[in-house]
């Protein structure tokens, strides 16, 4: 069995220009590279991301995380067979010792992991996604075109609205369709509210001056027609609220008013009603059960209820959101919870908890498609990276487009599944 020979780690840059943890790896001559990513807004029980706090990159730099890589973990890993990712990712969840990972630093433990993961595929000559699962989908990518909140710093609450090219009989139409569409709203954005409006977001979406929520979702509309398109039967639409961001002194501040729960249901009802709207990710506070399940109650059955913030892809919160009947899918996003096989139980959980599952991006991206071959593994219905623009976005696009070429007639894009 072939043994881990070399781990190092070191410093790099995310796509917002802040540093963020590398992990190299090597075994048999094979030398692989894993980048973490890093979120705006995140969840307030996430596992730890380590930072330095000095006057280094404005107090973000991640030396400590590489430290922490480089002399702890590493020579405990070196030597270590490459049988089995939940073993290796056991050490060194034993060697932290805490849940959120606040010992090592959770961006210290998943770029190590997700290192393991890319250096056992290359031994076998196998791609990532067939070490991680043996019977593969293609998921619908969610194209975050306009930005709001936290993504973009205008006065737009709600952080993503999204389209969902899911009436496509293979992945690459579909992502071909949400290209056309992207480029369709860039022109009517900019014919409607000048050359400003098409400045771009964290995630590759558009950020103009608009201040109402149904603006935004009525503007996606108009792109997917324009395009040449079908609202509903071709293309659909999904939001991210990020509610907890915009959540203060009790009430629910958006589109120039200050909401009370039932006015949000109201509202989030509203806007399902007027738009082909499938899927509300986070659409109240992140330690609000109680109204995720109302919102499940009123649209469930039709909609997607997205928990991110809730759930942290934490399986003991997870847990108590099924309980609660709080949210029908589940954000997976690795380093949220900070090592591959804790990601991959969560999405296993869902899977006997009859969710969902949307592979997801963070706003801080690299250039790392990892997640593109997670989300064929773990046969995923939905994927979101961000605009169909910026290369640390299309990264996770076109490998999804390697994957189902290399697939062929095998190639099951998720979208026929609805």
């Amino acid at each position: 069995m072939p043994t881990i020979e070399r781990i190092h780690a070191r410093e790099v840059l995310d796509s917002r220009g802040n540093p963020t943890v590398e992990v190299e790896a090597e075994s048999m001559g094979r030398i692989v590279y894993a980048i973490v990513p890093s979120g705006a807004s995140t969840g307030e029980h996430e596992a730890l991301e380590l930072r330095d706090r000095d006057d280094r990159f404005h107090g973000k730099g991640v030396l400590k995380a590489v430290r922490n890589v480089n002399e702890i973990i590493a020579p405990k890993l070196i030597g270590e067979e490459l049988d089995s990712q939940e073993r290796l990712d056991q050490i060194m969840l034993d060697l932290d010792g805490t849940e959120l990972k606040t010992n090592l630093g959770a961006n210290a433990i998943l770029g190590v992991s997700l290192a393991i993961s890319k250096l056992r595929a290359g031994i076998q000559g196998k791609w990532i996604y067939e070490i991680l699962g043996d019977d593969y989908t293609l998921p619908v990518p969610l194209l975050n075109v306009i930005n709001g909140g936290k993504h973009a710093g205008g006065k737009l609450a709600i952080q993503e609205f999204m389209i969902v090219p899911h009436g496509f009989d293979t992945f690459k139409e579909a992502l071909r369709a949400g290209s056309e569409i992207y480029h369709s709203l860039k022109s009517l954005l900019k014919k409607k509210y000048g050359v400003s409006a098409v400045n771009v977001g964290d995630e590759g979406g558009f950020a103009p001056p608009i201040d109402k929520s149904a603006d935004a979702l009525r503007m996606l509309v108009s792109a997917i027609e324009e395009a040449g398109y079908s609202p509903a039967e071709q293309v659909s639409l999904a939001i991210d609220a990020a509610a907890s961001e915009f959540y203060h002194d009790g009430r629910y501040h958006i589109d120039d008013k200050q909401m009370t729960v039932q006015q949000m249901l109201d509202l989030y009802s509203e806007l399902a009603d007027e738009f082909p709207l499938i899927s509300i990710e986070d659409p109240f506070d992140e330690n609000d059960f109680t109204s995720f399940s109302k919102l499940m109650k009123l649209m469930g059955k039709k909609i997607a209820i997205v928990a991110d913030d809730l759930t942290v892809t934490n399986v003991n919160r997870i847990k108590q959101a099924m309980e609660a009947e709080a949210a029908n899918y589940l954000l997976l996003k690795v380093n949220q919870i900070g090592s591959l096989t804790e990601a991959l139980n969560a999405a296993d959980l869902c899977r006997r908890g009859n969710w969902g599952v949307v592979v997801s991006h963070r706003s801080g991206e690299t250039e790392d498609p990892f997640i593109a071959d997670l989300a064929v593994a773990i046969k995923a219905e939905r994927i979101k990276t961000g605009a169909p623009a910026r290369s640390e976005r299309t990264a996770k696009y076109n490998q999804l487009l390697r994957i189902e070429e290399r697939l062929g007639d095998k190639a099951v894009y998720q979208g026929t599944l609805l």
